[in-house]
Parts: structure tokens; C-alpha cells; sequence
């Protein structure tokens, strides 16, 4: 494992904290069921400035302290946990391994943090995640009170750290874009196969299966629920059963990505469960498709990031009129959000460590923000006829999605999921039932 990286990422958060310390606990080992636990899938921001996979840990950031910086506390080497539940990193080992000044037992953590809060009027620490550690740091916090009571600051306000750390996060770095690729490879191989495994009879679950068994395959795994939806169920935004067969006729929408090296990718493609679009599903489907580009268009730096979903929304409403689901202009259907019985969210999200990422949509004063080299944010725009709706009898029961993730680049962008098949030709090539 490469230091640098994560060196690098305090260094910068250390210039942005101003002096103030800051608590950055790991994720912790969650129970699913009586002694069967959830697999371990590591908290983003302790991950992104640590690059450590392992539970029951804590960084704390001390600017003001006069000898160690960067802390850590973790897990000790235990011969016997380390039989059941695989080998650990260690105290010993953790300050050349992870470019930290010191590290010490998780056990010491109560005792040694205090002296580490010292030093200014506010530290930053996210309340309300863990109710156990928030008391920990509150105590700490107490302690170091009566510690400074003759000299020296300690906080007197707790700030939220995504402030200035999912900021950082937001703009991703080379390293974070390689890793976004892979992601990307791994999920284009299990939409492919999905496709390929794609026939009337088979059940979503089938399709499911084949596509995750690539992400695996790959050393990945599912960032976050499949979503395979077959006929009807296609119009269900989060469609979860996965347990109906498809039938002949029907589309299957599909949402899945793979996550790799931590990173995600977040995907949906629509097709053809017999291999052919009938006429009323691919004239949904093209205008899915042209909103979908409209709007990957607009995802340039220097643009609104809102300029991509109006893109998408005037699209979608224009191809709805054009095929009759919506009469009258464009402008009027668009002020009165008639588009919303068909296309009811949003059309992107960022992506990164998080499926849907950190960082703000707004800025400083409250507008959209404009894209920046290094943001990569979803495009999906998506249209849902439901059978409860008032309208023609042939589009009925037709959901369609189409998702890629985009990269802004200086000179535009990169769609690092462009090789999963999305025309219409090819998407009917790569079923073949």
C-alpha cells in the first residue's frame, strides 16, 4: 500500500483545519443476525485519509500538538482473534505502514485523547453517527476542560469535518479516477453478462447472479443492491424482490455496479428480455437515450450542475408530447411539472467512495454550482408509465432507465462507463436470447 496519497490528503486537511483537531472514527463490525455479522465495508472519509481496512480504529488529527500530528489507534496484534477473524495490522507496525506519527491501542483511546484536543476553540467530529463514541469524545472533551483550566484552549464547538473534508473528496484525484476505471471494466463485464444471460423463463435473480459473479470475479463486489426489474417492475424506482420471471415481450431495467478498491459505479441499462424492442418501447427508449446524451453534454466545466438535469427534463418532455403521453408546449408542461407523472427524480448524483457521494450541490451562496475537472457525477434520466396512469394503453407497464458515470475533464468529459452497450442496435446484439 502506497503512503503518499493518504499523506498527502491529512497534509491538506491539517492547512484547512486552521489548528483545530479533528476525531475521524472507522466503520465497526455491524451484526446482522444472533453471531452472524455484516461483511466489514470500511467508512469513506477514514479510508480516504488513512487507506486502513480495518475496524474498531480512530484517527485523530492534532495540528496543535507539539509533537504528534497524525494518530492513530487501533487494534493490537491478538494471537488468538487473529486464528478466528484473520491477522491484523498492529501498533508496532502502523506508523511506517500508514505515515502516521503515533499509533496506539484502541484501548488507550479514552485516557490519551484528551491531551489531543487541546490547543483551540472548536473540533471537528461528526455527532450523531454513534452514540457510544459520541460519548467517548464529550468525555474527552470534559477532561480536557479541566486540563487547560490554567492554560492553553481547548473547543468549546464541535464542526462537522465533511465541511472541509467531503470537499476534498468531491474533486477526485488521478489515483481515485484510475480506481473509478476499474470499477467501471469490472461492471461493464457483469452488464454484459446479464445481457448474454438475458431469455424468457429465466427469473431476475438468474441475471442478478451472472452479473455479480463478474464483479466477484474481478475482485469487486456489489456497491450497492442490484436493482433487476422485469416488465411492471421496471416502473418501481427501487425495486428490490428480484424474484419474478421475465417474460417474453417485457424489457428488464437493470441498476448495478460494481464497487472496486472501495470505489463505485453506479449503472442502469435497459433491454429487451426476448432480444427485440416493440415499437412503443423503443420510442420510449430513444427519447431516454436523447435526454440521456442531452444531458451528458451538458457536464462540462465552468457549467450549472443543474444545466444537465434541464437538459434532460425538456428532452424527455418533448419526446413524451411527441408520442402523445403529454399535450400542449413544452414551456407549459415543464412549468407545471406535468413531466413528473413519467420522470419524478433527479437526473445525476456525484459518485466516488460513496455511491451516491459527498459534497455539496449548492454554493456559498446558495446557487447551483458549476462543474470542476475531477467531479464525476451519475446521468440518468429515466422514463416510468405506470399502469395506474391515464394515458395510452401501449406504453403502459414500460419503464426505461439509462445511467452512465461522467467524468469532467479540462476539456469536457469522459463517460468511464461508454463501453456498456446503450443503442439500440447494440444493446439487442449483446442479448441475443
Amino acid at each position: 500500500m502506497l503512503v503518499h496519497p493518504y499523506s498527502e490528503r491529512r497534509a491538506r486537511l491539517i492547512e484547512r483545519l486552521g489548528g483545530a483537531p479533528a476525531v475521524i472514527p472507522s466503520a465497526r463490525i455491524v451484526t446482522r443476525s444472533a453471531d452472524t455479522e455484516f461483511a466489514f465495508r470500511q467508512d469513506s472519509d477514514f479510508f480516504y485519509l488513512t487507506g486502513f481496512d480495518e475496524p474498531d480504529a480512530v484517527l485523530v488529527i492534532a495540528p496543535a500538538h507539539p509533537r504528534e500530528h497524525v494518530v492513530l489507534f487501533l487494534r493490537p496484534r491478538d494471537r488468538t482473534s487473529e486464528i478466528w477473524n484473520g491477522s491484523r495490522l498492529g501498533v508496532q507496525s502502523a506508523p511506517e505502514h500508514l505515515g502516521v506519527d503515533a499509533a496506539f491501542s484502541i484501548d488507550e483511546l479514552a485516557k490519551r485523547l484528551p491531551e489531543y484536543l487541546v490547543g483551540a476553540r472548536a473540533l471537528y467530529y461528526e455527532l450523531g453517527r454513534d452514540e457510544r463514541f459520541d460519548r467517548t469524545v464529550r468525555e474527552a472533551l470534559q477532561e480536557a476542560h479541566v486540563r487547560a483550566r490554567r492554560k492553553g484552549r481547548v473547543p468549546t464547538a464541535i464542526v462537522e469535518p465533511g465541511e472541509l473534508l467531503h470537499e476534498m473528496r468531491l474533486r477526485k484525484e488521478p489515483a481515485e479516477i484510475e480506481a473509478m476505471r476499474g470499477a467501471a471494466a469490472a461492471t461493464a463485464q457483469g452488464h454484459l453478462a446479464g445481457m448474454r444471460a438475458t431469455r424468457p423463463g429465466a427469473a431476475e435473480y438468474e441475471i442478478k447472479a451472472a452479473i455479480e459473479f463478474e464483479y466477484y470475479r474481478r475482485g469487486g463486489e456489489p456497491a450497492y443492491p442490484s436493482i433487476v426489474a422485469a416488465g411492471d417492475n421496471a416502473t418501481i424506482l427501487h425495486y428490490t424482490a428480484v424474484r419474478a420471471p421475465l417474460r417474453d415481450g417485457e424489457l428488464l431495467l437493470v441498476d448495478s455496479g460494481c464497487e472496486l478498491d472501495l470505489y463505485a459505479c453506479d449503472v442502469t441499462r435497459t433491454w429487451p428480455v426476448n432480444g427485440r424492442f416493440s415499437a412503443e418501447q423503443r420510442a420510449i427508449y430513444e427519447i431516454v437515450l436523447a435526454a440521456q446524451e442531452s444531458g451528458i453534454e451538458q457536464v462540462r466545466s465552468g457549467r450549472s450542475i443543474r444545466a444537465f438535469h434541464d437538459a434532460c427534463v425538456r428532452t424527455i418532455t418533448e419526446g413524451l408530447i411527441d408520442i402523445g403521453l403529454l399535450s400542449g408546449s413544452a414551456e407549459e408542461n415543464i412549468e407545471k411539472e406535468r413531466f413528473r407523472d413519467y420522470y419524478m427524480h433527479g437526473s445525476g448524483h456525484w459518485i466516488g467512495l460513496d455511491v451516491h457521494d459527498v459534497g455539496r450541490y449548492r454554493d456559498d451562496a446558495d446557487e447551483h454550482r458549476l462543474f470542476e475537472p475531477g467531479m464525476v457525477t451519475t446521468v440518468e434520466p429515466g422514463i416510468y408509465v405506470h399502469r395506474d396512469l391515464e394515458c395510452d394503453e401501449r406504453f403502459k407497464g414500460i419503464g426505461v432507465r439509462i445511467e452512465d458515470d461522467v467524468l469532467v475533464t479540462a476539456t469536457g468529459n469522459e463517460v468511464l462507463t461508454s463501453a456498456i452497450p446503450k443503442r439500440i442496435d447494440d444493446v439487442q446484439t449483446a442479448v441475443k436470447p
